[in-house]
């Protein structure tokens, strides 16, 4: 039987262990918070915050380009790099006090409201709270309060205006034969061509080919930067894509060049060359204008290129000129947008390629951009470590098959 200690020793012997397991304790607290996260395993690493990833030096100053005085030099937040050796940012003022006339336009709906705030979320944080361009928001029903308060929300610098669109102007017209459009869609939707079998869809593509210039909304402007809901910007955008195609007398700014459904446009390019016989006096000569761009025999047939519409940076004159009205309300006399399922996208690429030289239209390679899945992401290093991009070029859709940018290449 072992001995029984006296209550004091054993207190005495309670206490030294105690205190011997704090100092252990502090001693393992203190050499643990005097080391380097990456003096300590893998295992550990969860415990430390995450850190930004450190510059080589810290950022310098704002570049007196910016054309502010020092005492009111932009925080790092809006920190605006040097530019790099490129087209866009060589030919830009960089300066933040030179705006153009021009509005941010968003054709949508109150149910997609949440894919909306979401693009919009995303040009304010990579473009617009530099520049507090205003917002135009369109829509073929009355927007909702919720949509319209949460709107103002996000934009709280910059104005924002909601707009109904005109029933004349969002419905098919009256001389449309509905028995034959029925048709049409109900042949187009049994051969699952996109979209073939959606009346709303068909209203949509109409309108952003003629009308949403008209817009009351858009008088006051010259130039518009198309958004659409749930897109994303990769990179951000410190040069103003308006001021430079205004600096360099442009016309339209794209980011990525597809090929369009064949069912969609059985009878586009045929209508087309109609147009081109009977309306010379709005023609370019072929060498001027951009036929190689959209043809690969010199006219006798399409190739179905065309500029990705979603995303375009344009001038309003241009879609409200004497050639373009013409050419539209020539094709709108068809009944193509309803007969079949012609998009703006190549009802726009091919007045511009036909009406156009080259040198109006511009590539913004450096504004990196992704509408579903097809994503346009800057190539060049230089540019992607500016932008602070988020995203991988190799899996970019430029050079795959379906894209139509080894074409514009070829034209420079």
């Amino acid at each position: 039987m072992p001995l029984a200690l006296p209550n004091f020793r054993r207190r005495r012997v309670l206490y030294v262990v105690l205190s011997s397991a704090v100092l252990t304790l502090f001693w393992l607290f203190y050499s643990r918070s005097d080391a380097t996260p990456d003096e300590h395993t893998d295992s550990h690493r969860r415990e430390w915050p995450v850190r930004v990833r450190p510059h080589a030096k810290p950022p310098p100053s704002p570049p007196t380009t910016t054309g502010l005085p020092s005492s009111q030099s932009p925080s790092l937040s809006v920190y605006d790099p040097p530019p790099i050796n490129a087209e866009f940012s060589a030919n830009s003022t960089g300066n933040l006090n030179r705006r153009a006339n021009a509005t941010l336009l968003m054709l949508t709906r109150n149910v997609d409201m949440w894919d909306a705030l979401t693009s919009v979320r995303a040009l304010e944080d990579r473009f617009n709270r530099r520049h507090h361009y205003p917002w135009v928001f369109l829509n073929d029903e009355e927007f909702s309060e919720e949509f319209m308060r949460r709107a103002r929300a996000l934009l709280p610098e910059s104005a924002v205006s909601f707009g109904l669109i005109p029933k004349e102007h969002w419905n098919q017209p009256d001389w449309i034969d509905v028995a034959r459009q029925n048709a049409a869609m109900k042949t187009m939707q049994s051969r699952n061509v996109k979209y073939g079998g959606n009346l709303a869809y068909h209203n949509m593509c109409r309108f952003n080919s003629g009308f949403f210039f008209r817009h009351p909304l858009l008088d006051e402007y010259k130039w518009y930067w198309r958004v659409e809901p749930r897109v994303k910007f990769h990179c951000d955008i410190f040069d103003d894509p308006f001021v430079y195609l205004e600096e360099n007398d442009k016309v339209y700014g794209y980011t990525m060049s597809v090929h369009e459904i064949p069912a969609t446009i059985p009878t586009l390019w045929k209508t087309v060359q109609d147009f081109m016989e009977n309306y010379p006096q709005y023609m370019l000569p072929k060498e001027d204008n951009l036929m190689r761009f959209i043809s690969n025999d010199n006219g006798r047939t399409y190739n179905r290129c065309h500029f990705w519409s979603n995303f375009e940076i344009a001038s309003l004159d241009f879609w409200r000129s004497e050639a373009y009205t013409t050419f539209f309300e020539y094709l709108d006399k068809t009944g193509g947008f309803y007969y079949e399922r012609w998009g703006d996208a190549p009802v726009h690429t091919l007045a511009l390629a036909l009406f156009l030289p080259r040198h109006k239209i511009h590539l913004f390679d450096e504004i990196g951009y992704q509408h579903d899945d097809w994503s346009h992401c800057p190539r060049d290093e230089s540019v992607w470590r500016r932008g602070r991009c988020l995203c991988d070029a190799r899996d970019g859709f430029d050079y795959t098959s379906d894209s139509c940018r080894r074409r514009w290449d070829a034209l420079i």
